[in-house]
């Protein structure tokens, strides 16, 4: 799978040197001087889900909303499809102290992606500011009568591109061709989405601390591992096939309020329910070191906004994995 990749000199700021340390979430906010942004400004050269630019001639206004694919992350699901053509991905909650990933696809899209797992509540804070439409095995009557209320569309099992993989066993077996999906949502002519992040440059982050290491616990005793290796942050505990991981240019820890759903599991598990909205403290992790600061989100339809103490904060170009952390009882952890 093609991977996109920032060159390395929008990567790394000359003369950088990295110190070992550790340490963990701990609150706080970096105070250096405040980035230059761009106002939020957006150009069609550039991919919306990471700030990148569009190579050639062509443009990022596509006839294809961004498509979000539910994607199963216990080790029933291995090996993942897709993954590694990911534009940005979320990690979020769910019962049983397990964790989803909603895996955004736009500037690509894989033939096989899955295996496909239902939607939650939790999904209309990230799906909604990018206007995205949604690819699920399904979800609870109460969550897709919500999902409906909230103005996403979605593709469930039945719909085009969607199989089931007989060499695999329910419910870990379903599957779609991204492609044949996102045909399927075509638009009524060619729009380019709104940036999901505020893009900037790897340059006008804050000095931050050093983090090579970078661990996000869920409530329930879940936690992705990552390690900041040859230029990427790496996934330690990933259920990707070999070779289509999601190599990460930056990880974005952000804490945020989880509440109940309302309703249990098959297994009498009670449904989290992640409140992407309001705000609270953010980890930025880019090259090897860590930026603290907070973010805001007006509303679930709202976009992401960062700043530390100094001012708004932007991420770097590039691929972002962003982890949804309970702020009740997750926790991110750090080192050298």
């Amino acid at each position: 799978m093609r991977r996109a990749h920032l060159l390395a000199s929008c990567l790394v700021a000359l003369g950088l040197t990295l110190s070992a340390c550790g340490g963990d979430d701990d609150g706080g906010d970096d105070t250096p001087g405040a980035q230059d942004v761009a106002g939020g400004e957006t150009l069609a050269a550039t991919w919306p889900l990471t700030g990148l630019p569009v190579k050639g001639d062509a443009s990022s206004a596509k006839k294809h909303p961004v498509m979000v694919l539910k994607l199963d992350n216990t080790a029933a699901s291995a090996p993942q499809e897709g993954l590694g053509s990911a534009d940005l991905v979320v990690e979020e909650l769910v019962e049983g102290g397990m964790t989803r990933l909603a895996a955004f696809f736009y500037s690509e899209l894989p033939d096989n992606a899955g295996p496909v797992r239902s939607m939650r509540a939790s999904d209309i804070g990230i799906v909604k500011p990018a206007d995205a439409t949604m690819v699920t095995s399904g979800a609870a009557p109460v969550t897709i009568q919500r999902i409906k209320d909230s103005g996403i569309h979605f593709f469930a099992e039945g719909g085009p591109g969607f199989y089931r993989d007989s060499a695999r066993s329910a419910p870990y077996n379903l599957f779609t061709d991204m492609g044949a999906t996102a045909k399927a949502a075509a638009l009524d002519e060619e729009q380019r989405p709104d940036d999901y992040l505020p893009w900037g440059e790897a340059k006008d982050l804050p000095k931050g601390q050093p983090a090579r290491t970078v661990s996000a616990k869920f409530s329930g005793g879940h936690t992705t591992n990552w390690v900041f290796e040859d230029g990427d942050y790496v996934n330690q505990n990933t259920y990707a096939a070999d070779g289509d991981e999601f190599l990460a240019d930056t990880v974005l820890a952000l804490r945020v309020q989880v509440g109940d759903a309302g309703y249990t599991d098959p297994a009498g598990n009670p449904v989290p329910e992640t409140k992407f909205e309001g705000s609270g403290a953010a980890l930025l992790f880019h090259d090897g070191r860590l930026v603290r600061g907070t973010w805001k989100k007006a509303g679930v339809a709202a976009p992401l906004k960062l700043s530390t103490k100094a001012g708004e904060l932007t991420v770097p170009a590039g691929r972002t994995w962003i982890e949804l952390v309970p702020a009740q009882d997750g926790d991110v952890t750090f080192g050298k």
